[in-house]
């Protein structure tokens, strides 16, 4: 893949990503073809910020568990009403880690 377009890539995505998640990325960019560069950027990546925030008003609910693809987890937390508070706080700092972990899975699976 053109080095142009990998560089406006990460430039672009960056903070959707782990900073030891960037390398990664950029070598699996160098490897794959042309043909998947329009489908690299069609993979829906979700914005940790926006998922803090949506802990923070709605995490004792599950919407940031069910936003990010833990159903289960999502599930578990509506029913306990985010662990009575505690699990809802934890994921206060866990979840964007969560969402830069989901978003580099979905760009590692359609890379591969």
């Amino acid at each position: 893949m053109d080095q142009q377009k990998i560089d406006m890539y990460l430039m672009t995505n960056a903070k959707y990503f782990e900073s030891h998640q960037i390398d990664y990325v950029r070598q699996l960019l160098e490897n794959a073809d042309n043909t998947k560069f329009p489908i690299v950027q069609s993979v829906n990546l979700k914005d940790p910020t926006i998922m803090l925030i949506i802990s923070l008003l709605a995490g004792s609910l599950g919407i940031d568990r069910f936003m990010v693809g833990d159903v289960g987890l999502g599930v578990a937390k509506l029913l306990t009403c985010g662990g009575l508070g505690i699990w809802a706080l934890v994921d206060l700092f866990l979840i964007m880690g969560r969402a830069r972990e989901v978003n580099f899975n979905n760009v590692q699976t359609v890379l591969s």
